[in-house]
This record gives structure tokens, sequence and C-alpha cells, in this order.
């Protein structure tokens, strides 16, 4: 159990804390991201570099929740519990490649300001943005619905939260992930009504995972499954 509930707790306060940094995070972006003319007015810089901050910290967690999964999953899926930790990696360095984009446009401000000719600079600000915009499709949008249905049955197999829990990850994942392949194809805006509605499941099953890993790592062995010993262990 020593080895067991550690993992746990990390998971579910590293599931909370990116959740945490990532809504905000996309708040305070929104000056650089919603006005075409950002470079070229006086800005809001420090509201930016707090958003970027922010999303250092759930590229972190997100890398974090897949290491501290990989021990309680691999005992009963470890193909499972190797594309989870594989899939958090490549939705981290999605958002690492919006963060950096999205911080470009102050430096792309501030060279403006010095005196850097603005010719041309509303051309890279707006291609900036549609990098952030594409990775955010790309890592929190089509990944996210992957890694969700693919831990969802993972959690299932391995026994570490209650049917209905996992049941709501294996709903919206495959939802998430269709939504994100409608704004992708341009059915419909990533900020629009059906592309909202297809994340509150992805959140409720991230938040009600989190909770559950608390309570149980900080109770008794029988809240979580016992260790399946290893095959040299077995055999002796």
């Amino acid at each position: 159990m020593s080895s067991i509930r550690p993992h746990a707790v990390s998971a579910g306060v590293l599931l909370l804390v990116a959740a945490a940094a990532s809504i905000p995070a996309l708040a305070l972006y929104q000056p650089a991201l919603a006005d075409p003319d950002y470079v070229l007015g006086a800005g809001a810089d420090g509201q930016i570099l707090l958003g970027g901050l922010l999303e250092a910290v759930t590229a972190a967690a997100v890398v974090g929740t897949g290491v501290a999964l990989y021990p309680l999953l691999r005992r009963a899926t470890p193909a499972a519990a190797a594309g989870y930790l594989a899939g958090r990696v490549l939705e981290a360095a999605m958002i690492a490649v919006g963060m950096v984009a999205t911080l470009a446009l102050v430096t792309l401000r501030q060279e403006i300001a010095a005196g850097l000719d603005p010719a041309g600079a509303g051309a890279v600000a707006r291609a900036l943005v549609a990098v952030h915009d594409w990775t955010f499709l790309a890592g929190p949008g089509l990944a996210i619905g992957v890694n969700t249905a693919l831990l969802a049955w993972a959690v299932r197999r391995a026994g570490l939260a209650p049917r209905w829990i996992s049941a709501t990850g294996l709903v919206g994942g495959p939802l998430v992930l269709a939504s994100s392949t409608a704004i992708f194809v341009g059915a419909y805006p990533h900020a629009s009504v059906p592309g909202f509605l297809a994340a509150v499941p992805v959140l409720v099953w991230e938040m009600s995972l989190a909770v559950h890993l608390l309570r149980a790592g900080r109770r008794t062995a029988r809240d979580l499954p016992a260790a399946v010993p290893a095959p040299a262990a077995a055999h002796a």
C-alpha cells in the first residue's frame, strides 16, 4: 500500500492543478489572442506572461499526471498505461508550443514599442495566434479526447474508481474528440456552444477522478486494488 497511496494522491492533486491552471491561463491570453492589433498597442504584457506561467504549470501537471498514474495502471493494463503516458507527453508538448507562440507576441509588441519597423507585424502576429489556436485544438482538443477515453478504459480495467466515473470518461473522451474533429474541419468555431458542451463531461470526469483518487489514497488499502506481484515473485 505504501507504493500505491502516494501515486493516487499525486495523480489527484495534479489533475486538479492542471484544471486550475489551464482555465485562467486561456482567459489571461485573450487580449493577445482576440485583438489583431495587440502588437501595435500598449499591450497587457504582464497578464500574458502570467498566462504563460500558468500554461507552463499546466503542461508540467499534464505530464505529471501520466507519470503518477502509470504505476497504478500498468498492473492491469501495461499497454494502456504506456499509451496514456505517451499521450499526456504529446498533449503537454502541444500546450508548450502554443505557450511559446503566445509569449512571442509579447516580444514582438515590445520590439515594435522600442522602434522596430511595424511593417508586416500584423501578419506575423496573426500567424503566431494561428499557431496557438491550432496547437490548442491538437493538444487540449484532439489529444485530450484520445487520452480521456484511454484512461477511462484503463481505470475501469484496473478498478481504480467507481464505474460511473469511468463511464463519464468513456462518454466524454469520444465526445470531445468528435467535437474537436468538427472544429478541425470547420463545422463550428472552438468558442461556441457545441464546443463548450462537449468539454463539460471531460471536466466532470477529471474532477470526479481527482477527488476519488485523493480520498482513496488517503484512506486504506481496501480503497485501491492490491498490487499484482511481479512475475518472478509470483513464480517464487
